[in-house]
């Protein structure tokens, strides 16, 4: 597909605001000041930013444990991430949610999830609600090879068949569920061969590849948005780092994360494939805003309040 200049400077723009914020994340977590867990993105970002740049904000997605990189894609506000994961009253869900539950509703973010496949049943109900309503929107989930797994995530790929929803399941295999290798823990050693026996379409794509990730996201969107059903995308990519923050990483060499820094990045990669219709200027000029930008929003989190101890019960049950 044929982007225009404005929308690859876009996508550019958003991958690497998802590298600044997860590498900064990366230093500014040995300080100690960030409370829970993190899990960083960084060398995901094709995949979110190819599918999320089909989206609109009628369209409600649902994350992982990893999810800086789907909610900056969705179009979240980076400083009110920020505020949040450092756990300030500003942040987006008040610094109650942090990184694994952070949401944003406003921009069709239906939260990082810490549970393992907690994703799909979420984005199923997403796109039932669409299509009763007749929104035109579509439901979609991001989730990890390890999630593929769970039982609930086959439910929801059945029950989208059944139903005929209009919602599309992303597989981010990164070739590790924590420490344990894909081609051990998938029995058939095939996520998205797997998917197509429920019933619908289902490809394989290299998730370093931004227009990979995109065409065949438009694909699989504009299917659902016609009413014809749910499709998969797995998405083949690399984690830069460990599985969280503090993970000594013994699953991998240094030099096996030494290449896929040189030759699987995304954002390199990108930029060879533009690299006669774009100005390099303008890529580096973004690659300094991007870098501005999220300067900024740490200097504004560190100083900025935290929740006030009246509010510890506020927004922890719904009342009906």
């Amino acid at each position: 597909m044929q982007l225009t200049e404005e929308q690859l400077l876009a996508a550019y723009r958003r991958m690497r605001e998802i590298r600044e914020f997860d590498d900064r994340l990366h230093t500014e977590n040995t300080m100690g000041d960030i409370p829970g867990f993190i899990h960083l993105y960084s060398g995901e970002e094709a995949v979110a930013v190819g599918v999320c740049e089909n989206l609109t904000e009628k369209d409600y997605i649902t994350s992982t444990h990893r999810g800086h990189g789907h909610c900056i894609a969705k179009g979240c506000d980076i400083h009110s991430m920020m505020l949040e994961i450092f756990g300030k009253d500003e942040g987006l869900c008040h610094g109650k949610g942090g990184s694994m539950h952070i949401a944003d509703l406003n921009k069709g973010m239906l939260g990082a999830n810490g549970i393992v496949g907690g994703g799909p049943p979420l984005a199923i109900g997403a796109a039932l609600t669409a299509k009763t309503l007749k929104t035109g929107g579509i439901g979609l989930s991001f989730t990890g090879d390890g999630g593929s797994n769970q039982g609930m995530t086959f439910e929801a790929l059945n029950m989208a068949v059944v139903l005929k929803l209009p919602v599309v399941f992303i597989f981010e295999n990164n070739g590790f569920g924590e420490g344990t290798g894909h081609d051990y823990a998938v029995g058939s050693k095939d996520i998205a061969g797997r998917a197509a026996g429920f019933g619908l379409p289902a490809q394989k794509v290299d998730g370093t590849d931004f227009f990979a990730v995109y065409e065949a996201a438009h694909q699989a969107i504009e299917r659902a948005r016609r009413g014809e059903g749910p499709s998969v995308i797995e998405t083949l990519t690399n984690r830069f780092y460990g599985h969280f923050e503090g993970d000594p990483g013994l699953v991998r060499s240094k030099e096996e994360i030494d290449d896929i820094k040189a030759h699987k990045d995304p954002l390199k990669i990108f930029r060879e494939k533009v690299k006669d219709q774009i100005d390099a200027a303008k890529l580096d000029a973004i690659d300094a805003e991007s870098q501005a930008k999220v300067d900024d929003a740490v200097a504004k989190a560190r100083s900025a309040r935290y929740p006030d101890v009246s509010q510890l019960l506020t927004d922890v049950y719904v009342s009906y």
